[in-house]
């Protein structure tokens, strides 16, 4: 009996400790990352057409899958698809180059920029691009994302948005609760994060500008469109230089440390209420 009292005794040592250790593996394990441009590992959209697809890279989910995910896509010079549908809809923001995308009967609108459209699953459209370099950041809610043929076209019910950067309408900080003073502005280009459900919103932020990211109790991710940022955080002590395709994100309430390089344009998706405040007014 005392054998088996020592054992046990033992055996609930080894327990306690098992649980502590896997205490503090959980209050250590890292809640942010950063994929810098430079970092991003590029594949194809369609693997079986080589170099004549598209290039793409997921910087978050898995697009093979059914599962959220957000990608790089570029495009050549020159490049238009045949007409054809998608099994989703998904949501797209111009990081560089001039980018076309309607109905295939449709005259050309080129995007610029930070211009964002959407594209509804089962609806029959082309996709051009006619910069020199093109690039885009491609979202779905769901997947995987697969290409195909027009004839098996459907209507989900969805309208397509094809909105030129030149005709958002920016919120200041005398308009919004999300920004602090510094010349910071935003617009809401879908969804509504005030509670708990998922929203995109592009964050313009002036040269020079220097404060915080605040992220709530979900998760956020941004993706920098344009200009350039110093960044860094708790978990990123060492600033490290973001650039456009750049990708940031955090799971749980964090601060995120931005300096602007210049000019910069970044699109925020979270699923709570998010701030951004300067040096001076971090409150």
């Amino acid at each position: 009996m005392k054998f088996f009292n020592m054992a046990k005794a033992s055996l609930v040592t080894s327990l306690f400790a098992t649980l502590c250790a896997a205490q503090v593996f959980a209050d250590s394990a890292p809640i942010s990352s950063v994929t810098t441009a430079d970092e991003v590992e590029w594949g194809y959209l369609n693997p079986l057409r080589g170099d004549k697809s598209p290039g793409a890279a997921d910087l978050w989910g898995d697009r093979t899958k059914n599962t959220a995910t957000g990608m790089l896509v570029r495009f050549k010079k020159g490049f238009s698809s045949p007409p054809h549908i998608h099994n989703i809809s998904y949501r797209g923001v111009v990081i560089a180059g001039k980018m076309h995308n309607d109905d295939p009967s449709a005259e050309f609108m080129w995007l610029p920029t930070g211009s964002f459209w959407t594209q509804p699953a089962g609806e029959n459209h082309i996709t051009a691009a006619n910069g020199e370099t093109n690039l885009i950041y491609l979202e779905i809610d769901s997947g995987p994302y697969l290409v195909k043929p027009s004839a098996q076209h459907f209507d989900n019910g969805e309208h397509p948005i094809n909105q030129h950067i030149d005709n958002m309408v920016w919120e200041k900080p005398n308009d919004s609760t999300w920004l602090n003073k510094g010349g910071a502005q935003l617009t809401h280009l879908w969804g509504n994060n005030i509670g708990e459900d998922t929203a995109g919103t592009l964050v313009k932020i002036p040269a020079g500008y220097s404060g915080e990211l605040q992220g709530g109790a979900g998760t956020l991710r941004f993706v920098v469109i344009s200009g350039s940022v110093q960044y860094s955080s708790k978990e990123t002590p060492e600033a490290k230089t973001l650039k456009p395709a750049s990708y940031v994100a955090s799971n749980a309430p964090f601060v995120h440390n931005i300096t602007a390089d210049a000019d910069t344009l970044i699109y925020v998706r979270a699923d709570r209420k998010f701030k951004v405040l300067t040096q001076r007014d971090k409150t």
